[in-house]
C-alpha cells in the first residue's frame, strides 16, 4: 500500500478537501483524486462521500483514520531510527480540553508553542463535556479523571484540589456557614451530572458530602467558567477546582466556605491521548510544552 497515498487520505481527512490535500504533497487536483480513487479499489471501500459543494468521511473512512495516522507514525519513527526523518515538526494536531481551562491556561501559552513550531497547526475542541478521543480521531485530550478506557494512556500533570466558594458579598447577606448541614438552606452551584463527592474534616472525624442530601436549592450548570462568574455575581455557593478560581481567591473577590474541609476523592488533571506504539512528534512536543508549563498551577 503506497504511504503517499495514505499521507494523502490522511491530510484529506483533516482538511475535508482532497485538492487541497493534494497542493500540500506536490499533486494536482486530478492526481491526488486518482490516487484517492487507486487507494479506495485497493480497500474495497469509500473513504469520503464526494459532492460538487463538500466532501466528507464516509463511516469507512472513519473508521480507516487511526490506523492510517499509525502507519505515517511508524514509518516516522523508522525512518528516524535510521537517522533519515525531517527534523521540522509539522502536521494537524487535534486537541480536546475543558473550555474552562483552556480559557484560562491553554489560549495564553499558545503564541510561544506556535512560535516554537510554526508548521504544527492546531484544531482545538473545547468543552467542559467529555469527548471520545478515538471516535473523534483527536492526538491528545486534557481530563480531570484518571484514565479508564484500556485504549488510552495518560500522564498525571497535577493535583486537581477541589474547594468551596462564595463571593463575599453572598456570605455577608446570607447565614453563617459553620458546618456542613448549614448549606442545606443555601443556594448552591452545582456542575451538572456531578456526583456527591466526600468531604472529610481536617480537625474532627466527620464525613460528609457536597452537595449536602437536604440541599434544597441549586442552580445546574454544565461550564465551569460560568459557575465561576456566578458564584463571582453572589449567586450562591459553588464546589469548583482551585485551579479555576484561585486568582479570584488571592483577589479576595471570592471566599472559602468551610475551609477545615476538603475533598476525599485524589482527583488530578491529566493528558489522555491514544495507545499506540509511536507518539508523532507533533503529539510529543506538545505534551513535553504542557508538561513544562502548566506543572506549577497549584503550587
Amino acid at each position: 500500500m503506497d504511504t503517499k497515498s495514505i499521507k494523502l487520505f490522511v491530510l484529506a481527512a483533516e482538511l475535508l478537501n482532497i485538492g487541497a490535500a493534494g497542493s500540500r504533497l506536490g499533486f494536482s487536483p486530478a492526481v491526488a483524486s486518482a490516487r484517492l480513487a487507486k487507494l479506495e479499489l485497493e480497500l474495497g471501500a469509500d473513504l469520503f462521500h464526494r459532492s460538487t459543494r463538500k466532501v466528507t468521511l464516509s463511516i469507512e473512512g472513519a473508521e480507516f483514520l487511526p490506523f492510517a495516522q499509525e502507519m505515517i507514525a511508524q514509518e516516522e519513527a523508522s525512518l528516524a531510527a535510521l537517522g533519515r526523518r525531517n527534523p521540522k515538526v509539522s502536521g494537524t494536531l487535534r486537541f480536546a480540553a475543558s473550555s474552562t481551562f483552556a480559557e484560562r491556561y491553554i489560549a495564553p501559552i499558545l503564541p510561544e508553542f506556535l512560535d516554537m513550531y510554526p508548521d504544527v497547526n492546531l484544531e482545538l475542541k473545547l468543552s467542559d463535556t467529555q469527548v471520545n478521543l478515538i471516535d473523534g480521531g483527536f492526538d491528545l485530550a486534557l481530563r480531570n479523571s484518571a484514565v479508564e478506557d484500556s485504549s488510552l494512556i495518560g500522564r498525571r500533570l497535577f493535583q486537581d484540589t477541589r474547594i468551596l466558594c462564595a463571593s463575599p458579598d453572598y456570605l455577608s447577606k446570607h447565614s453563617s456557614i459553620l458546618t456542613p448541614e448549614d448549606l442545606d438552606n443555601h443556594q448552591l452551584i452545582l456542575f451538572i451530572n456531578s456526583k456527591p463527592r466526600k468531604l472529610k474534616c481536617k480537625t474532627a472525624q466527620r464525613d460528609c458530602t457536597f452537595p449536602p442530601n437536604k440541599a434544597k436549592h441549586s442552580i445546574v450548570c454544565d461550564d465551569g467558567a460560568t459557575i465561576r462568574r456566578a458564584a463571582l455575581a453572589g449567586v450562591g455557593i459553588c464546589m469548583s477546582s482551585l485551579w479555576n478560581v484561585n486568582t479570584e481567591i488571592a483577589e479576595g473577590t471570592l471566599a472559602r466556605v468551610l475551609p477545615d474541609y476538603f475533598v476525599e476523592d485524589n482527583a488530578a488533571v491529566w493528558l489522555v491521548y491514544p495507545k499506540s506504539n509511536v507518539i508523532t512528534p507533533k503529539v510529543r512536543v506538545f505534551i513535553d510544552f504542557l508538561v513544562d508549563k502548566l506543572a506549577d498551577i497549584n503550587r
